[in-house]
């Protein structure tokens, strides 16, 4: 069973040597000023003088040139990539930092079996079960018995729906629980596609070499973790394992597709999901997972559910248990002895994403209690880790950037009195959540043993699924997170009209209290916006500011938004990161116009800053504008293998990083002014064809 959203499936220098002219007395004591107040951020900011690593330029590059590397070529060509990471860049960096961070506060809670109860015995005993590999060893297949011995017992379809249906198992219709896209104060169930072992249906589908051979290889997984369960016939199961889920990706939806509200929002009552797809049974099927009051469930690929259907009755019961056999074992190879680990990751990391080496065993242990329990960690690192000044200064800095997009909206040329008035409305209820829940979950009735790791994964698991499941009847919960405070990202609800920043996100490079305006508008300032341009994207743009799912837009206005962003999907679609492979604007969009969009709206609320404080000075031969444009390139800077840069162009919906800025900031004029960019340099628009949106 799959709890995920399916719902917006669903974050961010060459320098002027001249002097300025002279200036009125008063004007150059305003300087001097403004130059001890950067002298006393140089003296202070974590990255570089002022919060930039000026080494990390390439000033053979002309800015005009290629921006990505100018503004980080010379760290580019001198890092090597971990041998542990299919990526490494600042998200990276700033992520390992969080690891460390989370890795003292759990070393501490599991150094202690007799400590006491609550929250401090359960991370101690989560982390602790998992980095006690010679046990794990010791245990061998054991763990795995009473989950495949259930799967061995299913008789006919009735049987099999309840396992599918069961958390821990997989099946090719996920269900999980979101807010009501008609009404969001209130929860609704949804059903979509799923299923898949490799990362979406292009994997299966798609012709070539490269995919030929990851077809083999996945096929000879398979068959090799059947081998190391001591389960026969492993070749066999694995040809018709495949073969099964090359039905399922024939049936499944683009990624682009999948994208389309108005094609993924399909509420029905239990007597339209029979008619979509009678085989699910969904009384019986909706009941094993605890959804046995819910009378309307949001249907979102309808034609893949209906497929998935058929497919119970047309495929032998036994080639289901062989799918779900697999799987099981699969999902949880990383809890069992070595050699499932290992050959789980020899095909998702090397094979799939070209990473030579596992992550180090105390890493993984942070991600697992992060992804299984971690506000019971979070508690603990706002403690240790965020300071009020943060709180603070990102206050403010909403603050500007919802005023620069007020500005902005009302100075639209494109859009329309009465859309107008809508965007306003919605960008006035936006909730900004910074750092940390105001209210953390209640883990007392979990239990974690060290002895027994794949049962705590299994039972927090439950714990999160019964967790939705309580709060199914109540109106929605706003103060509730989807990430944790340890979580280095950020993220845009518009069922809500949330945006959220967690505290390990407010961290060099992308945010430094003392570091200089410029920087932190360039960086954290360009990722809020981001967020709050995803409230005003090809999808987001779709519900209103109480988080409803619908049609707020006059027929012009729409007209002009849709012509703007075709525009800008024709120039993603030219960009080639792999031979072969072009960016797909379909997929891609929203974080596209996110990134433009929350750009332009930072350097609105960077000027807004400037017209308060006064034109800032010259540092290190970088006007206020170029550190601001710096800022946001170095964010972006970063490392990829080929493999796993393929895997995202297929299945994720942002855009490589290099084009998070070359794509971007060439629709900017302000951009062009700071680095004289002109015709004749490579990455120049002609005025007419940039593209502003926001």
């Amino acid at each position: 069973m799959t709890s995920r959203s399916l719902i917006y499936a669903a974050a961010s220098i060459f320098a002027l040597a001249a002097a300025a002219p002279a200036l009125a007395d008063h004007h150059a004591d305003h300087q001097e000023g403004e130059a001890e107040a950067a002298q006393t951020a140089m003296n202070s900011a974590e990255i570089g003088p002022w919060g930039i690593d000026l080494d990390a330029r390439d000033t053979s590059v002309d800015p005009g040139d290629d921006f990505y590397r100018y503004a980080g070529g010379t760290w580019i060509a001198n890092t090597e990539l971990p041998a542990d990471r299919s990526r490494y860049g600042s998200f990276d960096i700033l992520r390992e930092r969080s690891e460390e961070q989370v890795r003292a506060i759990l070393e501490d809670l599991a150094a202690d079996p007799d400590q006491a109860g609550g929250n401090t015995a359960l991370v101690g005993n989560f982390y602790g079960a998992w980095m006690d590999a010679d046990a794990i060893e010791a245990r061998g297949t054991e763990p795995l018995e009473p989950y495949l011995a259930r799967i061995e017992a299913i008789g006919n379809v009735e049987d099999l729906l309840d396992v599918m249906g069961s958390v821990g198992y997989t099946a090719p219709v996920g269900v999980g629980i979101i807010p009501n896209p008609s009404d969001p104060t209130r929860y609704v169930a949804f059903a979509g596609q799923a299923g898949l072992g490799m990362p979406n249906r292009d994997y299966y589908l798609d012709e070539g070499e490269e995919y030929d051979r990851f077809r083999a290889s996945y096929r000879d997984y398979v068959a090799r973790l059947f081998g190391l369960a001591g389960i026969e016939g492993g070749e066999d199961k694995a040809d018709r394992i495949l073969a099964l889920e090359t039905q399922i990706a024939e049936a499944h939806w683009t990624p682009e597709r999948s994208r389309d509200l108005t094609q993924i929002i399909n509420p029905m009552n239990r007597e339209q999901l029979m008619e979509l797809s009678p085989e699910f049974q969904w009384s019986r099927w909706l009941e094993t997972q605890g959804l046995g009051e819910v009378e309307t469930i949001v249907a979102a690929q309808t034609t893949a559910i209906d497929a998935a259907g058929e497919m119970l009755e047309s495929v032998p019961l036994e080639t289901w248990k062989d799918y779900l056999t697999f799987h099981f074992i699969n999902d949880n190879a990383a809890y069992l002895p070595a050699a499932f680990d290992e050959a789980n990751f020899d095909f998702f990391g090397r094979t799939l994403r070209d990473t030579p080496e596992q992550r180090e065993r105390w890493k993984r242990g942070v991600a697992l209690v992060d992804n299984n329990i971690g506000e019971a960690i979070g508690q603990i690192y706002v403690e240790r880790h965020y300071p009020e000044e943060s709180q603070r200064q990102m206050t403010e800095l909403i603050a500007n950037l919802r005023a620069a997009l007020r500005e902005r909206i009302e100075a639209s040329a494109w859009m329309d009195a009465e859309t107008q008035a809508e965007a306003l409305a919605k960008l006035d209820a936006f909730d900004p959540r910074i750092g940390h829940p105001e209210q953390w979950i209640d883990y007392s009735s979990l239990e974690a043993d060290r002895g027994d790791l794949l049962d705590n994964v299994q039972r927090a698991q439950r714990f999160q699924w019964e967790l939705q499941l309580s709060r199914l009847p109540d109106p929605v919960d706003r103060g509730l997170w989807n990430m944790n405070p340890q979580t280095v990202n950020a993220s845009y609800n518009p069922l809500l009209n949330q945006i959220t920043f967690p505290a390990a996100i407010l961290q060099p490079p992308f945010f430094d209290p003392y570091a200089d305006p410029a920087v932190n508008y360039g960086a954290i300032g360009a990722v809020i916006g981001h967020e709050i341009g995803h409230g005003f994207d090809d999808q987001g743009r779709r519900f209103d500011g109480s988080g409803v799912f619908r049609d707020w837009w006059t027929e012009e206005s729409a007209a002009q938004f849709e012509a703007r962003a075709e525009r800008f999907g024709e120039q993603y679609a030219a960009f080639e990161p792999v031979p072969g492979v072009n960016i797909n604007p379909g997929l891609t969009m929203g974080e596209n116009i996110g990134d433009l969009g929350g750009l332009e709206m930072a350097y609105a609320a960077y000027q807004r800053y400037v017209d308060e404080h006064g034109e800032p000075p010259v540092i290190d031969g970088l006007t206020g504008d170029q550190r601001f444009f710096l800022s946001w390139a170095q964010v972006w800077r970063g490392l990829i293998r080929e493999n796993a840069l393929r895997e995202r162009l297929l299945t994720d919906p942002h855009s490589p990083a290099e084009y998070r800025v070359n794509g971007v900031v060439p629709n900017i004029a302000a951009w062009y002014e700071a680095f004289n960019v002109t015709p004749e340099d490579d990455m120049y628009i002609p005025p007419e064809d940039r593209v502003t949106i926001w």
